[in-house]
């Protein structure tokens, strides 16, 4: 089961069910109609779906039949059977069984077939049926079982059935790094973001499901091993490199284990792991742009219980009585903007990913780095004490706002620099305007909880200013007490 922003899909391996998949809505809940619309086009046992990362209405498929499928999903979603693709890859003489779309480049897709061969597909042919990749990759000497990229997609990686973990150039095909380690077994290998390392799991020479820890530069032997238990069920890894947090899931578990990776030793920390009472057959994660940031939810499982026929959705949710945008959490990540098209990539071109911010509205971000919220809030100079007085008789006065005489002498830049940080206040406290009144007891509690926090930080305000006034205090004291003319 693979999940993309607003959409599922659900693939089953039921024997009436194997050719055919469905495309739900995140709102969706309960049983399904058994006649809902189905996409429904392969030959043979579907193995393998992918949503494009840059286009959240197409998919990837591959199938028993030999062939890949691209399929275009109806924004307004599926009201009968999809027959009818896009685009069909013809090219691997056996069953494709992997398919991966390229992180950065768009219309770039990648597949590997039982025929122990990887194929790049440029999807930006008019041609409906494409009988030819761009590059066919040929060193493996087995079924490769897994396939990752790095952070820009110049690396590509794979696991096979061969015990080998292959570094490979995607352009060229070359192998640049291939590790022969005998007391290590891969299943699944998988690019740690940018901290130049290989993460794969598998079995050690005793049967124990095992992790190992790689330089991507020296896969003569492992950096770390860790031995997890003696069960069967092949290893799922998944990385967020934006909180270095590593999930584990493991086919027929009730569980799943959390660490943090970390540049030194022991690179592998184990924080905890979530129990279930219902073993995953399946599992998909939903991508960062569709977690829910209000309730600090970092990331979201589906998983597949065919045990009572069901997908289920698992977040991870850290636990913030704020519902206000926690940045520490939300680092810049990946958007839905390629940074290459097909044939700048083809070319020999790397760039990294366009990112983007979590914050409702924000738009993605450009390449050069922009100054924080938090530096654009502080004060760009201090303002003297008599000026304050000023102000502080004004109000008493007139009834003035005690920002009025501020206003007529400070320059343009410092009325827009206001009106700035009246923003970032707005955006990170109460707005009344953008807040209905609570209609429930839980709505009035986080409201509540929500203006603890602004008080608490606007006390905190307060007392910044009340410090920074009392040290000009002592400055102008001392240059009294130097120049006797003052």
């Amino acid at each position: 089961m693979i999940q993309e922003k607003g959409k599922a899909v659900c693939r089953k391996r039921v024997r009436t069910l194997t050719q055919t998949g469905l495309v739900l809505p995140q709102t969706t809940t309960g049983k399904l109609d058994p006649h809902y619309p189905k996409v429904c086009g392969h030959r043979g046992n579907v193995l393998d779906v992918k949503w494009n990362p840059f286009n959240d209405f197409e998919i990837a498929s591959c199938s028993e039949d030999a062939t890949i499928k691209i399929w275009d999903i109806p924004k307004q979603l599926l009201t009968k059977n999809l027959t009818a693709f896009r685009k069909e890859l013809v090219g691997h003489a056996r069953k494709v069984g992997l398919v991966e779309w390229h992180p950065t480049a768009a219309n770039i897709l990648f597949s590997s077939g039982y025929d122990y061969k990887v194929m790049v597909w440029n999807l930006d042919s008019k041609e409906s049926v494409i009988m030819s990749p761009v590059k066919t990759i040929n060193c493996h000497q087995d079924v490769i079982l897994s396939m990752s990229f790095n952070t820009n997609g110049s690396l590509l990686a794979t696991a096979c059935k061969d015990r080998k973990i292959r570094v490979l150039d995607p352009r060229a095909g070359t192998v640049l790094q291939e590790a022969n380690y005998k007391g290590h077994r891969a299943n699944k290998v998988l690019f740690l973001g940018n901290l130049k390392k290989l993460l794969s799991t598998g079995t050690s020479r005793w049967n124990n499901r095992q992790m190992a820890l790689w330089d991507q530069d020296d896969l003569s032997v492992p950096v770390t091993e860790v031995d997890l238990d003696g069960s069967s069920g092949v290893l799922f890894p998944f990385y967020d490199a934006d909180t270095n947090m590593l999930y584990v899931v493991g086919k027929g578990d009730r569980n799943i284990h959390y660490y943090e990776i970390s540049a030194n030793k022991p690179h592998l920390n184990y924080l905890m792991e979530y129990h279930s009472y219902n073993p995953q057959k399946g599992i998909g994660v939903m991508p960062k742009r569709g977690l829910d940031v209000s309730s600090c939810e970092i990331f979201r499982f589906y998983k597949l219980i065919t045990t009572k026929s069901l997908i289920e959705p698992v977040s991870m949710i850290v636990p913030r009585r704020s519902e206000s945008y926690q940045e520490d959490i939300y680092p810049p990540t990946a958007s839905a903007q390629p940074s290459l098209t097909a044939q700048e990539w083809l070319s020999g071109m790397n760039k990294e990913p366009v990112l983007m911010s979590l914050r409702p509205g924000a738009e993605p971000l450009s390449p050069q780095p922009l100054p924080s919220e938090r530096t654009l809030s502080m004060p760009t100079a201090p303002t003297s004490p008599h000026l304050f007085n000023q102000t502080e008789s004004l109000v008493a006065e007139d009834g003035r706002r005690p920002f009025s005489l501020l206003e007529e002498k400070a320059p343009r830049w410092a009325a827009e620099h206001r009106q700035e940080e009246k923003k970032t206040w707005l955006s990170d406290g109460f707005d009344i305007f953008e807040c209905p009144p609570p209609k429930t007891e839980n709505e009035l509690l986080q409201m509540f909880y929500r203006q603890q926090d602004e008080i608490r930080r606007l006390r905190e305000l307060v007392t910044q200013r009340e410090v920074q006034a009392k040290q000009l205090e002592l400055e102008i004291r001392n240059l009294r007490m130097n120049s006797p003319r003052l």
